[in-house]
Order: C-alpha cells, then sequence, then structure tokens
C-alpha cells in the first residue's frame, strides 16, 4: 500500500500517485501535507528538488469540490513554464477524481484562456502579470478560492511583483487559507504574512547546508577569451546524459549554442525572449530527453522538474550567490547524484569567494587553480581608472 495512505486521501489521488511513480512522502510532503488538509496557513521553505509542487498540489485536489466548477484554488507562479508544470502536475494527480486544473500566462491568447476559465476551473495556476490583467477586466470570480499559494515566493519578490501580490492578496477579502513555498526568507516574505497570513505555522527544511549533499561543485578557472572552448571540452570530457548550461544573457544563449552545435549533439536553447510556443516545445523536448543539452537563462533555474538532469554548467556565474545555488538546484533532484561545474575568470573570483561560502564548501578545481591573488571586489564593468599625467616627464 502506498505510504500516502496515511494522508487518508482519495482512492483516485492515491491511485493516481502510484501511477505517477510516488512511493513514499518527501520530508516536505510529510510535513506540509497534514496542515494543507487542515486548512492552516503554512509558510514551507524547502531547498530546490524537495518535492514542492507535489507537497501542495496533493492535499488541493483533495479538497477540490467537483461538483463545482468555480476556481478553489489559486497558485501564483513566477514564471510561464513553472505555470504549465504546476498545472500539469494537478491535472494528473486529480484527473480520477475529476479535478480541473488550469494555468494562465502571458504570450497566448486571453481570450482562449478565458473561455477556459468560463467551462469551469477549480484550480488555477497563474503567474502575476496575467493573474492582475484578469482581475482587473472583471472578468475573473474569485469569489470561491478557498486557497492561496504562493509558489516560488522569494522569486517572485526577486522579479520585482512584491506589490502584484499585495494587490491580489488584498482582493481575495473573504476568509481563505494562505500557503507560502519558498526557498529563503527574504523581508518581504515576513511582511506578507505578517499582514494577510493567520497565525501560519512555519516549516523549515532548509539546512545549513544550502545545496544538496548529493551534488559535486567543481571550477574551472579559465581566460575570458577561452570561455567557450574550455566548455566544449568539458562537454566532451564528462558526456552528461542531460544537462543545463547557464549563460548570463539571451544573446551569450544563442551565441554559445550555436558554439556547441558545432560539437556536440542535440544541443538547443531556451531564454524569454522566445514565443510561448517555442519555450514550450523546447520545455517538452528537453523534459522527455529529446534535447541533451540546454543552454539557457536563468528562465529555467526554479522550479522545473527535469529528473534526468546530470549535470550543470555554468557558463558564466551570476553576481548573486543566490543564483548559483538555484542554477546547481537543477541537477541532485530527489536525492539522485548530480555536478555543477563552474567556469571561473579573474573578474568571477571574488563572486566564487561568496558563492563558496554560501554553500560552505571548498573549491575543486578541474586543472590549476587561478594563481595567488586578493580574492577583492572588481570595479564595475566598463570602470576606466581616471587619467593620470605622468609627472615624472
Amino acid at each position: 500500500m502506498s505510504k500516502f495512505a496515511q494522508f487518508a486521501l482519495d482512492e483516485t489521488i492515491l491511485d493516481a500517485l502510484t501511477k505517477m511513480g510516488f512511493e513514499e512522502p518527501s520530508p516536505i510532503q510529510t510535513e506540509t501535507i497534514p496542515a494543507i488538509l487542515a486548512r492552516e496557513d503554512l509558510i514551507a521553505l524547502a531547498q530546490t528538488g524537495s518535492g514542492k509542487t507535489a507537497a501542495c498540489a496533493i492535499p488541493l485536489c483533495q479538497l477540490v469540490d467537483t461538483n463545482s466548477n468555480q476556481i478553489q484554488a489559486l497558485v501564483i507562479v513566477p514564471t510561464r513554464e513553472l505555470a504549465l508544470q504546476y498545472a500539469t502536475e494537478a491535472q494528473k494527480i486529480g484527473i480520477r477524481k475529476g479535478v480541473k486544473a488550469f494555468a494562465i500566462f502571458g504570450g497566448e491568447s486571453a481570450g482562449m484562456q478565458q473561455s477556459k476559465l468560463k467551462n469551469g476551473v477549480q484550480i488555477l495556476v497563474a503567474t502575476p502579470g496575467r493573474l492582475i490583467d484578469f482581475i482587473h477586466s472583471r472578468e475573473m470570480d474569485l469569489d470561491g478560492v478557498q486557497t492561496l499559494v504562493l509558489d516560488e515566493a522569494d522569486e517572485m519578490l526577486s522579479m520585482g511583483f512584491y506589490e502584484d501580490l499585495k494587490f491580489v492578496m488584498q482582493c481575495l477579502v473573504h476568509k481563505h487559507q494562505t500557503l507560502l513555498f519558498s526557498a529563503t526568507m527574504p523581508k518581504e516574505i515576513k511582511v506578507l504574512a505578517k499582514n494577510f497570513m493567520n497565525n501560519p505555522r512555519e516549516v523549515v527544511l532548509t539546512s545549513t547546508q544550502r545545496t544538496p549533499v548529493q551534488i559535486d561543485h567543481h571550477f574551472l578557472y579559465c581566460h575570458q577569451a577561452d570561455r567557450t572552448s574550455a566548455l566544449v571540452k568539458l562537454m566532451k570530457d564528462y558526456n552528461p546524459n542531460q544537462s543545463i548550461v547557464f549563460c548570463h544573457s539571451r544573446i551569450e544563449v544563442e551565441k554559445v549554442c550555436r558554439e556547441l552545435q558545432k560539437h556536440v549533439d542535440g544541443v538547443d536553447f531556451l531564454h524569454a525572449g522566445l514565443s510561448q510556443e517555442v519555450r514550450t516545445i523546447v520545455t517538452n523536448k528537453f523534459r522527455t530527453g529529446r534535447i541533451k543539452q540546454l543552454v539557457a537563462t536563468d528562465v529555467v533555474s526554479r522550479g522545473l522538474d527535469f529528473s534526468g538532469i546530470t549535470h550543470v554548467f555554468i557558463y558564466h556565474l551570476g553576481d548573486d550567490p543566490d543564483i548559483y545555488v538555484h542554477r546547481s538546484g537543477r541537477t541532485g533532484r530527489c536525492d539522485r547524484a548530480g555536478m555543477v561545474v563552474t567556469l571561473v575568470t579573474d573578474r568571477e573570483l571574488y563572486t566564487l569567494k561568496r558563492v563558496l561560502e554560501t554553500i560552505k564548501r571548498e573549491a575543486s578545481w578541474i586543472g590549476d587553480p587561478p594563481p595567488e591573488r586578493r580574492y577583492v571586489k572588481p570595479p564595475p564593468q566598463g570602470f576606466k581608472r581616471p587619467y593620470r599625467k605622468n609627472l615624472s616627464k
């Protein structure tokens, strides 16, 4: 018998979980499912890859009244890809019970999405921008919402959605449950909790180790001009089953992808500048293994579950150590082993020091480490030292 039976779930949901390969609940699921079923407000902090999506989707499907076509659970997520993934997961979990889950986001016809809502949706997953557009149009009825979920809350706040989230929370004036899932606890989350949540239970499963212990972290020191050739050699040496290469911009993504395609099979790219149709096609191809190596911006660094990723290559190290944590979390999912290899140039040595402090690891170098130097903060990009007249003449 499935160990999920301990939560007294509907048999149709238990059957769906078995078919989806769920054998036993993860720690975050064990801690949060009973609280959600009891309709408590909840703040849950857990590492990426810990099963947060299912931890929320399972009890939401259990709580849905399939005799009503009203929106009963409203889930807000930061990206289109995560919205699709979340709605798909909820639909699979609740399909035999008759649960209707749907995602709305920018980049697709608002009219078609509105028609779907009119036909009845019980679990609605939305990105903040499209959700607010629908609220302003006054064509969306939120009176039946019993549970509001903010998923990847810290990411939405970092993307500048604080005012949008506050607006949505202010729109739900009736009594409801609020669930907040996040990897970190920025001060804005504490403000939202204080103003809009009712004595929330806190579940904290983020350890002092910021990344899962099963992930190996390695670094390769190189010069700026050698970045691409170093990446090609790494790809050939490690021959990953499936990998993501993280770049810092759309232009860089496409440039690196073109170079890799000359040397490596099964390479494609993904960034927010692509149409939603193309983004969906690429995401699905990568998830099913038809794309082996994906070059991407941070649009795929949070929340998305690509279970086959064995390696993450960081072509360009971001300035924020938390970005590194989320990028590295694309591998090592659900306690599987994974490897992260980061290219480091002189300019990034200071950032590397902060990353190592964050993940509490020593630098493991592939090849020669950088020469001994002070890890000082470099001048901003484009900085030019002031001209000094040569007074010796």
